[in-house]
C-alpha cells in the first residue's frame, strides 16, 4: 500500500478534502425545509411591507385636527362609527369628527392620519373619550415603510435563518432556491465495537463515533444516514459498503487507517481512488482522502477526540462550503490559562473552555486523543501551530469556538 513518507501538513489536506465535493445542486424547497441552508439567487419583495398603512396599537383611528384640545380633565369626544379589526379587507372612509376602533394590523381608513391608543381614551365602543392630542402620523405603520415591492429582500447566499424565513414569507414566497444538503454516509469500523445499551464483555467498548459524526454532520447542515458499524474485514466492509453508497456525496468512515494490523479501511480502499498518509497534526495524524467508487471520503481515525477534531478541521468546512455556507468556525485571541507543551512539527488541536468575557482559554483534559469527556466539556479547540513547542501561562493564542457544550 502507497503511504506519503512526509507528512501533510493540516493545510495541504483541507485543501484536498476540499477538492472533492463539488457545490451541491439547486433545489426549490418550501420554506420550512430551508433553514440552515444556503440561498442559491437574490430574491426581491413581490409586495411591499407593509403592503397599506395599518394601525401600529390598539385604538382609534382619528383626525389628528379633529383632537388637538384634547386633555386628561376635558377630553374630546367622538362618536365611533365602525369597527376595523385586523383582515377587514374594505375600507370604511373617516367622516370628520368621528373616530373608528381599529386593531393592531388593521389598515387606516381614508380620511384618519393617526391612532389614539386605547390607553389614552376610556376604551368607549359607541363613542369615545380622548385624553391627549396626537400628531399627523402617530402610531401609523405607513405602507412600505421596512421594504418597498421590487426591493432586495435577501442576496444571493444568505444563511436561511427565522427571520430570512420570516421576510421571505411576509413577501409572498411559499419556497426559495437554495443549495441542497450534503448527503452523507458515516461509518465506524471496529470489531471492539458494541451497541450502546448492551452488555459489554472484556475488551469491547460501546460505539460512540458513528452517533458523534452523524450528529455532526446535521450540524453542520448535511444529511446524515448512520450505517452501522462492521468488523474488521475487508470483505465484511465491501459488502456493506456496496449498496449504500448511491445517492451519497461523502462517505465518513473512522477507524482502520493506521498502521496495525487490522487497519481494515486503508485496506480496502488502498488503491481504489484513497490515499492514506500521516498529517502533521495532533490528534488524528493518519488520514486517508479519495474516491472509493466514486463517493468522495473522508477516512478518518478511530479515537473518539482525533475523529471529531478531524471532522472539525477537515470535513466541515468542505462540507459546508459545498452548500454554499461559510466553514470556518468562529475564531478569537485568547489568554491561556495555563502552560502548554505541543509536539515539535504538529499542529496541535487541544480541548478548551473559553470564557469570552475574560478572554481567556483554559485547557480541558490533557491531549490525549480518548478523552471524550474532556472532548464534551469543552467549548472551543485552542490552535497550536507546529512552530511552537511551548507556551506559557498568560500567552494568547487562536481558539475555534466549536460550540459544543
Amino acid at each position: 500500500m502507497t503511504i506519503t513518507q512526509k507528512p501533510r501538513s493540516v493545510d495541504e489536506h483541507g485543501r484536498l478534502m476540499a477538492a472533492l465535493l463539488a457545490a451541491t445542486a439547486v433545489i426549490r424547497l418550501p420554506l420550512v425545509e430551508c433553514a440552515g441552508l444556503a440561498l442559491a439567487e437574490p430574491i426581491t419583495a413581490a409586495v411591499a411591507l407593509p403592503p397599506f398603512d395599518n394601525s401600529g396599537m390598539d385604538g382609534y383611528a382619528v383626525r389628528s385636527v379633529d383632537i388637538t384640545a384634547a386633555t386628561a380633565d376635558a377630553p374630546v369626544r367622538l362618536p365611533v362609527t365602525e369597527d376595523i379589526p385586523a383582515g377587514r379587507t374594505d375600507s370604511p372612509s373617516l367622516q370628520p369628527h368621528t373616530a373608528h376602533r381599529i386593531m393592531t394590523g388593521a389598515p387606516i381608513p381614508p380620511g384618519a392620519d393617526a391612532v389614539v391608543p386605547v390607553e389614552l381614551t376610556d376604551g368607549g365602543r359607541h363613542q369615545v373619550q380622548i385624553f391627549a392630542p396626537r400628531a399627523p402620523g402617530d402610531s401609523v405603520r405607513p405602507a412600505a415603510g421596512d421594504v418597498a415591492a421590487g426591493e432586495e429582500v435577501l442576496p444571493a447566499g444568505a444563511v436561511l435563518g427565522p427571520a430570512q424565513l420570516g421576510v421571505a414569507a411576509a413577501v409572498g414566497y411559499a419556497e426559495l432556491p437554495v443549495h441542497r444538503r450534503v448527503r452523507v454516509l458515516v461509518l465506524s469500523t471496529g470489531s471492539e465495537l458494541v451497541v450502546p445499551g448492551t452488555p459489554l464483555r472484556h475488551g469491547q467498548i460501546y460505539e460512540s463515533n458513528g452517533t458523534m459524526l452523524a450528529a455532526a454532520v446535521r450540524e453542520a447542515g448535511g444529511e446524515a444516514q448512520l450505517m452501522h458499524f462492521v468488523p474488521d474485514d475487508v470483505a465484511a466492509l465491501e459488502a456493506a459498503l456496496a449498496p449504500r453508497l448511491a445517492g451519497m456525496d461523502l462517505l465518513v468512515t473512522s477507524g482502520g487507517v493506521s498502521a496495525g494490523a487490522y487497519e481494515v479501511v486503508k485496506r480496502a480502499m488502498t488503491g481504489q481512488g484513497v490515499e492514506f498518509a500521516k498529517v502533521a497534526m495532533n490528534p488524528g495524524a493518519p488520514q486517508g482522502v479519495g474516491r472509493y467508487r466514486g463517493v468522495p471520503v473522508a477516512a478518518m481515525p478511530g479515537n473518539p477526540v482525533s475523529a471529531s477534531v478531524s471532522f472539525e478541521v477537515f470535513v466541515r468546512p468542505a462540507l459546508r462550503a459545498a452548500m454554499g455556507l461559510s466553514g470556518q468556525r468562529p475564531r478569537a485571541i485568547a489568554q491561556l490559562t495555563e502552560a502548554l507543551e505541543s509536539p515539535a512539527d504538529k499542529r496541535q488541536f487541544r480541548r478548551g473552555a473559553f470564557d469570552p468575557g475574560a478572554g481567556t482559554v483554559a485547557p480541558v483534559g490533557g491531549p490525549g486523543s480518548h478523552l471524550l469527556g474532556a472532548l464534551a466539556r469543552s467549548n472551543c479547540l485552542i490552535d497550536i501551530p507546529e512552530t511552537v513547542a511551548h507556551l506559557e501561562a498568560g500567552e494568547q493564542i487562536v481558539v475555534w469556538r466549536t460550540g459544543a457544550a
